[in-house]
C-alpha cells in the first residue's frame, strides 16, 4: 500500500541555470545538496521537490511531469515572476476547483502555479 509522496523530482541540464530559476524565481531554499551537487532537494510544506542533472540517464521533456505549487495570492505570485521574467506556458486559468498558470524552467519542465477555490 502507497502511504506518501516520497518526493518529485525533476531532471535539468544545467544545475547552476535550474538553481538560478528555482531559488531565484521561484524562491525556493535548498534543504539537502548531493552527488557532488548534481541533487538539490527542496521543503516545502510536508513534501520534498528535488532537481537532478544525470545527462542523457534523465532528460527533461516538455511532456513529462508537471508539479504544481501551492500559493496564497495567486495573482500576486504570477506578477513576481513575470517581474523576474520567467517564461509562461499557460497564463492564469480558471477551472472549477481551482486558478492556475503554467511558467517553464529554463529546460521547458513545466511548474504549475496553483491556488484551489474556497470549498
Amino acid at each position: 500500500m502507497i502511504t506518501e509522496i516520497a518526493f518529485t523530482g525533476t531532471p535539468v541540464t544545467d544545475m547552476k541555470r535550474a538553481r538560478e530559476f528555482y531559488e531565484g524565481a521561484l524562491d525556493l531554499k535548498p534543504a539537502m545538496e548531493s552527488g557532488g551537487g548534481m541533487w538539490v532537494e527542496y521543503e516545502i510544506g510536508n513534501g520534498t521537490f528535488a532537481i537532478g542533472c544525470f545527462g542523457e540517464a534523465w532528460k527533461p521533456s516538455e511532456e513529462g511531469t508537471c508539479i504544481a505549487f501551492e500559493v496564497d495570492d495567486l495573482d500576486a505570485e504570477l506578477a513576481r515572476l513575470k517581474s523576474r521574467h520567467a517564461k509562461f506556458h499557460l497564463e492564469a486559468t480558471d477551472s472549477p476547483v481551482c486558478r492556475f498558470a503554467i511558467v517553464l524552467d529554463p529546460d521547458g519542465n513545466k511548474i504549475m502555479i496553483h491556488k484551489r477555490k474556497a470549498k
